[in-house]
């Protein structure tokens, strides 16, 4: 099949990497001639393990292009997907769909043939009705069937979440276009993997009800931790005991300094705007949305109090600024509320990130960074583990604690063993673990 994937941002990109890889002719389009070059010369726009190899290979087979016409990509496709960006607009946390009825428009205006067109990116319910609105205004000629076909990628294992999905959801009632996203799907067949048809409004807040369960289930461990911490209790073993119900089970159950990224944080304010112009009260995704931004804010009084309160004249060793590990996205992170309060209360602050600092630069101005681990360690009051990157899992504790001014660890992630650190000569301090000798 030839396929045409409209924006090679995130979503885009591997979406039409894993395609091509099944066997399809995939052309990938940006109006951004400076990524398309880059992609073009073997060079990623963002980090994702394994991407670039990917990449390679099925620009080598002849399976994979990028360009920057839409009318070259569009003509002769098979299905078009669309997988532009949906930012928060200003003001509300409404999502801003320009890209996508701009992308429709001209799309409509470049189809040769009747085509299947898919919306994988994360549009409010709904959304798919003014695409096709659209799309038959532009294109009367051609028969075009709009699909909705969330993603549900986690940065970091995108690829294998794309072609070792949990589930396939395509929401359609027009038996072509079932017939098209049958075929666009089939290599994962082998693996058994469910495809859920519904309708195109069902298949739309199947994401983003499945993107505020899991925020929710964030939050409620991240409260719980805090009462955990305050009665002398292990959140770290509650979450291991309420987990292993398999009705709830232990994903998303780690206690931490709230969720950020590109969806959770966009997606539950979408879904809260969708449900306000419907007159329904969705108050957990509420609470769920306040508690998050409380709990970011909150992390910097931690670190304060693990330095008896005063912040100010203190050195702040940072590990990690990006949102989890794995990937170089600063959106949302947590980094971007926690530093700019410790510098507010007078400390200084200098980090390391494997692989974020790039974007962090121009988001945290006012920080150092640093090299390594070990640098960002150096000469410090207290050294923070933000993000838990493989790097930071198994530190030099010993040869750290000798390098600070002061050998305490604030591990918001709940990496590491108390007793390990102790044995390493640092104070300990992690997320929702009171007294430990109680607990």
């Amino acid at each position: 099949m030839k396929i045409a994937m409209i924006g090679s941002g995130y979503v885009g990109l591997v979406s039409g990497v894993c395609l091509a890889d099944f066997g399809h002719r995939v052309v990938c389009v940006d109006k951004d001639a400076s990524k398309i070059e880059a992609l073009r010369a073997g060079r990623m726009p963002i980090y994702e393990p394994g991407l670039d190899t990917l990449v390679a290979t099925n620009v080598a087979a002849g399976r994979l292009s990028f360009t920057t016409d839409i009318n070259d990509a569009v003509a002769g496709a098979d299905a078009v997907f669309i997988a532009v960006g949906t930012p928060s607009r200003r003001g509300g946390g409404h999502a801003d769909l320009s890209y996508v009825f701009a992308a429709a428009e001209e799309i409509g205006q470049a189809v040769t043939k009747p085509v299947v067109v898919v919306t994988k990116s994360t549009v409010p319910v709904g959304t798919g009705d003014r695409v096709e609105t659209i799309l038959r205004e532009a294109c009367p000629d051609h028969e075009i069937a709009v699909v909705s076909n969330p993603e549900f990628l986690r940065e970091g294992a995108a690829i294998e979440d794309f072609k070792q999905p949990d589930r396939i959801v395509v929401g359609t009632d027009d038996p072509r276009a079932q017939a098209v996203m049958t075929e666009v799907y089939r290599p994962l067949f082998v693996n058994q993997s469910p495809i859920l048809f519904t309708g195109r409004r069902t298949a739309e807040l199947i994401k983003y009800g499945a993107n505020a369960f899991l925020a929710t289930k964030i939050t409620f461990i991240n409260e719980l931790a805090d009462l955990a911490e305050s009665v002398g209790a292990d959140v770290t073993q509650v979450a291991r005991g309420i987990g292993l119900d398999d009705r709830i089970g232990p994903r998303f159950l780690n206690a931490g300094p709230g969720y950020g990224g590109s969806c959770f944080p966009k997606d539950t304010l979408a879904l809260l705007q969708t449900a306000e112009e419907s007159d329904v009260s969705l108050r957990i995704v509420a609470a769920t949305v306040e508690a998050n931004d409380l709990r970011k804010r909150a992390m910097a009084d931690k670190i304060a109090d693990a330095l008896g309160g005063d912040l100010a004249g203190k050195r702040v060793g940072l590990l990690g600024l990006t949102f989890k590990p794995g990937t170089d996205d600063m959106r949302d992170a947590p980094s971007l509320a926690i530093v700019p309060a410790l510098l507010e209360r007078g400390a200084s602050v200098q980090a390391f990130d494997p692989e974020g600092m790039e974007q962090a630069r121009a988001m945290l101005p006012g920080i150092s960074m640093c090299d390594t681990a070990a640098d960002a360690a150096r000469d410090a009051d207290v050294l923070v583990l933000l993000t838990e990157w493989d790097l930071f899992r198994a530190l030099d504790l010993h040869a750290l604690a000798r390098t600070m001014a002061r050998p305490i660890l604030v591990d918001l992630r709940n990496v590491y063993d108390p007793s390990i650190v102790a044995r390493a000569g640092m104070t300990y301090h992690g997320v929702g673990r009171g007294d430990l000798s109680k607990a």
